[in-house]
């Protein structure tokens, strides 16, 4: 059984930074890919980024690439989300996600039953 634990959420203003974690437990994270969702009030959940299980093949939304960034420390048994220039937008709860295998394409990371694993969430909150 694996659990994923999000932290590092919060009210910010546009333009600041966060950064999520996402602390797993059991012994299969360091060969899994890893990934972060984001879900709005009143809206389907939807993908926003992936790291591979070396750490290699991340792949990103369009709506963040050039501002979120995905890492892990396999060491550690986490995930991260380094977020810069949040928007408005950006508003939602970020979930983490482990899944069934070492990488997952672009074409499919996005989809859900490709995940074993999903976190609680953590709220991010971005005023204007």
């Amino acid at each position: 059984q694996v659990r994923l634990v999000e932290s590092g959420g919060g009210l910010v203003q546009a333009g600041d930074s966060l950064r999520l974690s996402c602390a797993a437990s059991g012994r299969t994270f360091s060969n899994r890919a890893m990934a972060w969702f984001r879900q709005a009030p009143g809206k389907q959940r939807d993908f926003v980024a992936i790291i591979g299980a070396s750490g290699d093949g991340t792949y990103y939304a369009d709506s963040v690439r050039g501002r979120f960034t995905i890492s892990r420390d396999n060491a550690k048994n986490t995930t991260y989300l380094q977020m810069n220039s949040l928007k408005p937008e950006d508003t939602a709860i970020y979930f983490c996600a482990l899944a069934a295998r070492a990488q997952l394409g672009p074409a499919i990371a996005g989809l859900y039953r490709w995940y074993n694993y999903w976190g609680q969430g953590t709220q991010v909150t971005v005023s204007s």
